[in-house]
């Protein structure tokens, strides 16, 4: 029976009162509604108090807009709702996850690389602070992933690398800084990604590791947050075969199942093994790792009952509130288990203070509250750059990169387009280019658009040494959903921009995301890992490529990738 008076909640007897009168008062669908975390509703073409009157939704998670259009947006969503809706965005890497003008800290790899836990609580701090200017009361963060596997395409430079020490204290920093502004942490994915090399997006996942192993990594890093109170944890849509196992010994491997439909691993494994009490949300349920696990129609409800409470996202919103009331009427999902759910989310509302303050941290001060810690924030950011850039390698000593050294640079940079996809920090190009100038080098940028058939199929070596000193590759080939690699793609036609040259014409190359691409181009001389493409981080490159400033970046995974050669 759910215990409302222990942690998570803790909740006083007046409060646990408070809660089962709530729950008691609801309506059917005023209960089913509490059950979806909907995608945020844009109100210049949707209704807001319309939408929500008839909804009724539990949350709403919201991607990076203006500040002034969030504050009034969700200032209005909270007058309209009867309970105080969890307000949810993406924090990961700072307060541009929720707010156009927030400020991008860097990404949790880089915070790693800087080996100071401080640097993951100052994440928590601005990430925190900024989103609940605009009333922004929950983040889904801190990722709490391991990075075991380099060619995994979704977790990457969104963790805090492979040592489970290290992730846990930099996820406890961030976690921490972000409650002491009110914004209520969500750990993710349950029960861990980074061992796959797929993306949930795409395909249910697989954590392969044996019960012993995943007990002694993920679980540590889970049972540590749970015994310290989190009070939600997100489920990602994969699997873990070895708990399955260990909890039903008879399964047959055509019945395992994803974690976000699975009541093995939430009620068996995370409830009972774990002794978590709070808060289960799924992670996008429009994800075809889900989606492809049963019917539609079959998947939600088994969700609820698997013990997960909140649905992330929908496909046709009617249809999946049309699916989770025939459940109900049928009784696939007993009115026990519905309250159950329920109850946990007003309580989960009431323990984190929804119901004194539906914005979590007063009356939001918008833009104009943003803006007054700008500078301070730059600074913050501009040091946690300086620390984090990563000198893996410089074999031929080609450092520093100078004018009097290398007057003319060919400057490559891969992975700056989009194909409609989201780029967090959007292109590198500009601060490179601009940046090589102003300190006097100039500057030739390879164009990928307009190949020059002569230098692909004639030139040799004399010639590129005739028009240039160096080569300086970047890329920017960023962590991102729904794509099955992070890898170099090189211009199909003869590898047209991949170095081939780099024994002959020093050659130095920049990540400003993936840590890993030195398994695609082992030979390189000079590789420097930057995790984080933002204009800070850029600054801190040049200043370091050019000897100003030594570098001080410690790596958080292998960038070597188990290669002996790329070591050399």
């Amino acid at each position: 029976m759910l215990d409302i008076s222990q942690k998570p909640y803790s909740l006083s007897s007046e409060q646990q009162a408070k809660v089962h009168e709530i729950v008691g008062k609801m309506s059917r669908s005023a209960k089913i509604g509490q059950l979806f975390f909907v995608i945020g509703q844009d109100g210049e073409q949707v209704d807001l108090a319309a939408f929500i009157k008839k909804y009724q939704p539990g949350g709403m998670m919201f991607r990076p807009a203006p500040a002034a259009k969030l504050t009034s947006e969700i200032t209005t969503l909270q007058q309209g709702s009867k309970v105080p809706l969890f307000i949810g965005a993406n924090l990961e890497s700072g307060g541009n996850g929720i707010v156009n003008e927030g400020t991008w800290v860097g990404n949790p790899l880089g915070l790693a690389a800087t080996d100071d836990v401080d640097s993951a609580r100052t994440l928590g701090q601005i990430a925190g602070f900024e989103a609940a200017q605009v009333g922004c009361n929950m983040a889904f963060a801190p990722i709490v992933d391991i990075d075991q596997n380099f060619r995994n395409p979704i977790t990457n430079t969104r963790t805090y690398g492979s040592d489970v020490k290290r992730i846990l204290a930099m996820a406890q920093a961030q976690g921490e800084a972000l409650l002491e502004n009110r914004v209520i942490p969500v750990i993710k994915h349950f029960p861990g990604d980074g061992v796959d090399e797929r993306d949930q997006h795409l395909v249910a996942s697989v954590n392969s590791l044996s019960a012993e192993d995943w007990l002694a990594s993920y679980g540590k890093i889970y049972q540590t947050f749970i015994d310290e109170g989190i009070s939600t944890i997100m489920i990602g849509h994969i699997l873990q075969p070895a708990w399955e196992r260990a909890l039903c010994p008879g399964i047959k491997d055509s019945e395992l199942l994803p974690a976000s439909v699975s009541s093995l691993l939430i009620n068996g494994l995370l409830r009972e093994k774990l002794g978590f009490n709070g808060l289960a949300i799924t992670d996008a349920t429009p994800m075809i790792g889900y989606n492809v696990t049963m019917k539609r129609a079959d998947l939600l409800p088994a969700t609820i009952n698997a013990g997960v409470d909140m649905l992330l996202f929908n496909k046709n919103i009617d249809e999946d509130y049309r699916f989770v009331e025939e459940a109900l009427a049928a009784g696939v999902i007993s009115e026990a288990r519905l309250d159950e759910a329920v109850t946990r989310i007003i309580a989960t509302k009431m323990a984190q203070g929804l119901y004194k303050d539906t914005t979590a941290a007063g009356i939001p001060g918008g833009l104009e509250a943003i803006d007054a810690k700008q500078a301070q924030h730059q600074e913050q950011v501009e040091l946690i750059a300086k620390k984090a850039v990563t000198l893996v390698k410089d074999r031929e000593h080609l450092l520093p990169v100078t004018p009097e050294r290398y007057p003319r640079i060919r400057l490559v940079v891969l992975g700056d387009s989009s194909d409609g996809g989201f780029k967090e920090g959007g292109q590198v190009t500009e601060g490179f280019v601009k940046g090589l100038a102003d300190l006097g080098f100039t500057v030739s940028v390879y164009d990928r658009s307009r190949l020059d058939f002569h230098e692909i199929f004639e030139e040799g070596v004399a010639d590129l040494q005739e028009k240039f000193d160096l080569a300086l590759y970047v890329a920017n080939v960023e962590t991102a959903s729904n794509q099955t690699t992070t890898r170099l793609d090189w211009i199909h036609l003869m590898a047209a921009d991949a170095p081939w040259f780099l024994r002959s014409l020093p050659t130095v190359f920049v990540s400003t995301a993936n840590p890993y691409h030195l398994f695609d181009l082992p030979s390189v001389s000079t590789f420097i890992n930057a995790y984080t493409g933002n204009p800070a981080t850029i600054a801190a490159i040049l200043r370091k490529l050019t000897g100003q400033e030594a570098f001080s970046g410690k790596s958080p995974v292998d960038p070597f990738c188990g290669d002996l050669l790329a070591k050399y």
